[in-house]
């Protein structure tokens, strides 16, 4: 049974304030990981998996404006303007490559699949705007490593959003956006 539109756009603007709520807390948790010691700079980003979420079931405009509140919200917790900068560069590069391979090539590719590529363009993202930044481009003598890091963290937060959309749809709390599963 479908909801009237108003009830319709409060449930979705409820659920994307979880899934940013959600996504914030993983990204205070993952804060603790000392994972950036093998790889300076590189993170899990375990908040993705809210992204890649919400882009399986909802509109564009939605997934960014979780990426938004995400972003602030955790940089204004845990960091610094170049935090947030860098972070929303990358978030944004991820989410336009993540957005056209789920909705253009969503047969083509799975979930894991579509989140390295989401991973590998986060790093691009950061790298170009840390070359802004520092007014060099000297800054990608660490793409090599950051492509591993992005592919490693890339597929586990894949396979940790297909379990997490696999638990929604058996719950049946949610309809993915343009029927595409």
């Amino acid at each position: 049974m479908a909801l009237p539109p108003d009830r319709e756009e409060l449930k979705n603007a409820s659920m994307i304030a979880i899934l940013a709520s959600v996504a914030v807390v993983l990204g205070i948790v993952e804060s603790f990981i000392p994972f950036a010691i093998a790889i300076p700079g590189a993170k899990l980003g375990l908040g993705n998996i809210m992204v890649l979420t919400c882009l399986y079931y909802f509109k564009g405009r939605d997934a960014v404006s979780l990426i938004i509140l995400k972003t602030l919200l955790t940089s204004f917790i845990l960091g610094t303007f170049s935090t947030f900068l860098f972070s929303f560069f990358g978030s944004m590069a991820s989410f336009l490559v993540m957005f056209v391979l789920l909705r253009v090539k969503k047969d083509f590719f799975s979930l894991a699949a579509i989140s390295i590529m989401g991973g590998i363009a986060h790093n691009l993202g950061q790298l170009g705007a840390a070359a802004l930044v520092l007014g060099t481009t000297s800054i990608f003598y660490y793409l090599p490593l950051l492509l591993v890091s992005g592919v490693v963290t890339g597929f586990f937060i894949g396979i940790a959003a297909n379990f997490l959309i696999g638990s929604i749809d058996k719950l049946g709390l949610l309809r993915p956006v343009g029927g595409v599963r």
